[in-house]
């Protein structure tokens, strides 16, 4: 594996738990009052997009890290979404 490859799964996995904490609280709290709709509609379809792109270029930390990223934020979105 090349340096510049651990880089890139070290920025994957780093960017991807980022957003657990974020999602274990939604979910436990029920309280997303403070979360945009607009912003996370929009970078969940980012996210989406990035997914796409890794997998259509074949860029596995790209991939990875969008599909881990993209179900967090997808549960964070649904949330704000069911609990408005």
């Amino acid at each position: 594996m090349e340096p510049i490859e651990i880089v890139g799964y070290a920025a994957a996995v780093l960017s991807t738990i980022s957003f657990v904490p974020q999602a274990v609280k939604t979910i436990r709290t029920k309280d997303t009052k403070s979360i945009s709709l607009v912003m996370y509609s929009l970078f969940t379809t980012a996210v989406l997009c990035w997914l796409i792109y890794g997998v259509a270029t074949h860029d596995a930390p790209v991939a990875l890290a969008n599909a881990f990223t993209l179900l967090f934020a997808g549960i964070i979105l649904i949330c704000k979404i069911k609990y408005k």
